[in-house]
């Protein structure tokens, strides 16, 4: 069931939002409505699993790393070489 829901906003926000929406084919409701939903279905309050993009979900797994990798200390090598 949809409902509609007023709200009161800064207008330039409103204008950008409405741009930004615009540029990605979808309506400033439906971007609102998807941000409301992630903000209540996904914390950490609730208790429930992030559900991952579908960007996100092709990409996973593509790069194989052993169970072993320091990412840390990979990370922390890199950092040393690059301000050295």
């Amino acid at each position: 069931m949809e409902t509609r829901l007023t709200l009161r906003l800064n207008e330039s926000i409103i204008e950008k939002a409405k741009e930004y929406a615009r540029s990605r084919n979808i309506s400033l409701s439906k971007m609102v409505e998807q941000y409301l939903d992630s903000i209540v279905s996904t914390n950490e309050i609730t208790g429930k699993q992030i559900e991952l993009t579908p960007l996100v979900k092709e990409l996973s797994g593509v790069i194989k790393v052993s169970t072993d990798f320091d990412y840390k200390k990979d990370y922390s090598d890199y950092l040393e070489k690059k301000y050295q």
